[in-house]
């Protein structure tokens, strides 16, 4: 009989797909649903356990799948339904964990609950959305700001009332008050949970209820709470505490409801996106002890532009703040997705395209405590695509250029191999959704296939290296006093097991003495260079100071 790991999802490495992006099979320029299929040898040699595939289900794409006008339906450009349980079982077979992003705060205004939300006062789906009366003066109902700019209220001239939208205008956000909507949720994710799927990521889950009595947000107070959007620039939403439009107290039995469905189905997991002032608090709320939610993923590794300086308390007093505010639960960690610069833009000073960046940041994640979040090209140390102005599709970089160009330039396609136009991505004789840039191709998988020393190889013997070391999977994490703000050492301890790990996340050579299991050692790293353990398998054996490294490593 098979013993099956309920809780798989605690320590694994898991891959995110962008379905637009990843692979296109019927060269129409943009990825779909059997194009991951026929790809996901490559996502298991990589030595994930499994996959997040970024929303495919049926919608007009004003937020490119997260405004969603039909949760049961895939939408067309990404295939069929059939196409995904054909996805499925082929993933199972070779032995990856399928989550989804499931978007319950918002639909598209397209879809037919909101169509006939807003036909009338009166009609049976009237209170499904978050609808106000203006203001005397015609204004709207408060001050509460969406995100990508503007305010949170749109008219309707038929009703004559405002609805809510805490994205875009096309994304009206739905009302949680109403048990209806509950139920309506809940059985939508029923539906693909008996369709196989192994946990639901929710997107923004926080932003489920607003204040019943839509009462204004007070102002921000300079250096209280966090920014929970990844713009820099001076905006109107990072200048208000976001107490009632957001993060309710409702939110708990709503969760424990899709608690109760989860547990009909064993060995699923829920990962929680939390975007909050007070994230960790947030995410104790939702995840302590592992309910009702499993683990809470947030951005707190990932602001910033290019150029961004990264020093070990950007890694560090996350995990801190963490262990703190909600030491009972299991956190998630990444430091890429598909809304934020990537990795080796962000934090590769001017050295980008050193493949001793990639790698470097590639171990420092995947050494972490937590459940670990990959995003597609990460293994390739794919840099920021930089897209020209008359390209840029999301609406959000639209809004904001030049100041912040939006999320494109981390969501070019896959580069499968070195020959342009389409690097293998796609067929198609015109372009595909998003350009493909020049310098991706020199980081085409055929030709890091074919090179022992890529950061693909890389990847794949680190993470092969990394289960055969269950300290780095579940282990705690202790950090080490280091004067130098640009390294950043911990051990992970279980049980006896101890390992040290020591990263340099600057250019220059360095040189730190270090305290561990009762002795001090000299540690010296090269730029951009790390000391796992005895993982030895990308550097000289014979070098003294890894030599010195593999002893520290104790059992």
């Amino acid at each position: 009989m098979t013993i099956q790991n309920h809780d798989w999802w605690r320590g694994a490495v898991m891959y995110q797909v962008y379905p637009r992006s990843f692979m296109d099979s019927n060269n129409d320029g943009i990825g779909d649903l059997p194009g991951i299929t026929d790809r996901l040898e490559y996502i298991a040699s990589l030595g994930v356990e499994g996959i997040w595939i970024s929303p495919f289900f049926r919608s007009p794409m004003k937020d490119f799948g997260y405004d969603i006008s039909d949760y049961r339906d895939v939408d067309p450009i990404f295939g069929k339904n059939e196409d995904f349980d054909l996805l499925i079982e082929k993933a199972h077979r070779l032995g990856i964990k399928v989550i989804i992003d499931m978007v319950l705060s918002h639909t598209s205004d397209k879809h037919p609950w909101f169509v006939e939300s807003k036909n009338s006062r009166t009609n049976a789906r009237a209170d499904w959305y978050v609808w106000a009366d203006p203001k005397p003066d015609g204004s709207p109902p408060n001050n509460w700001h969406s995100q990508f700019g503007g305010p949170a209220w749109t008219f309707d001239t038929r009703r004559g009332q405002y609805y809510m939208h805490n994205f875009l205008k096309e994304q009206p956000d739905l009302n949680y008050h109403c048990p209806d909507v509950q139920d309506a949720i809940l059985n939508t994710c029923q539906y693909w949970l008996e369709r196989g799927v192994d946990g639901l990521r929710l997107d923004v889950i926080n932003f489920l209820f607003c204040d019943k009595e839509l009462r204004d947000n007070p102002a921000r107070i300079p250096g209280e709470g966090e920014n929970c959007i990844q713009v820099e620039a001076p905006y109107p939403y990072i200048m208000q505490q976001h107490i009632y439009d957001k993060s309710r107290p409702e939110m708990i039995g709503f969760l424990n409801r899709l608690h109760d469905l989860m547990a009909e189905y064993p060995g699923t997991m829920t990962l929680a996106e939390i975007g909050d002032d007070h994230p960790f608090e947030t995410a104790r709320q939702y995840t302590s002890h592992a309910r009702p939610l499993k683990t809470a993923y947030n951005t707190d590794m990932m602001s910033g532009n290019v150029g961004k300086k990264v020093t070990a308390g950007t890694i560090k007093q996350p995990i801190l703040r963490a262990l703190e505010k909600c030491p009972e639960s299991w956190m998630s960690w990444a430091f890429s997705n598909h809304d934020v610069v990537r990795t080796v833009s962000r934090w590769g000073q001017d050295q980008s395209h050193n493949p001793a960046v990639a790698k470097m940041f590639m171990a420092l994640l995947t050494s972490l405590r937590g459940t670990i979040f990959l995003f597609q090209g990460e293994e390739l140390g794919l840099t920021e695509a930089d897209i020209p102005f008359e390209r840029i599709q999301d609406p959000w970089g639209l809004s904001m250029w030049p100041e912040w160009k939006g999320r494109d330039g981390c969501r070019t396609p896959m580069p499968w191999h070195s020959k342009r136009p389409h690097t293998g991505f796609s067929e198609t004789s015109g372009e595909t959704w998003l350009p493909i840039p020049e310098i991706h191709t020199q980081n085409a998988v055929n030709l890091q296939e074919a090179d022992p020393n890529s950061m693909l190889n890389f990847t794949r013997e680190f993470l092969k290296w990394r289960k055969e070391n269950p300290v780095l999977i579940d282990g705690d994490i202790h950090f080490l006093e280091v004067m130098d703000e640009e390294i950043i050492a911990f051990e992970r301890c279980r049980g006896h097991e101890k390992m040290l790990c020591v990263f340099n996340l600057g250019p220059q050579d360095k040189e730190c003495a270090l305290s561990f299991d009762g002795q001090t050692h000299i540690c010296r790293l090269k730029g951009f260079e790390f000391q796992v353990g005895d993982f030895i398998s990308a550097r000289d054996a014979k070098s003294p100071e890894t030599a010195e490294i593999i002893q520290l490593r104790t059992a």
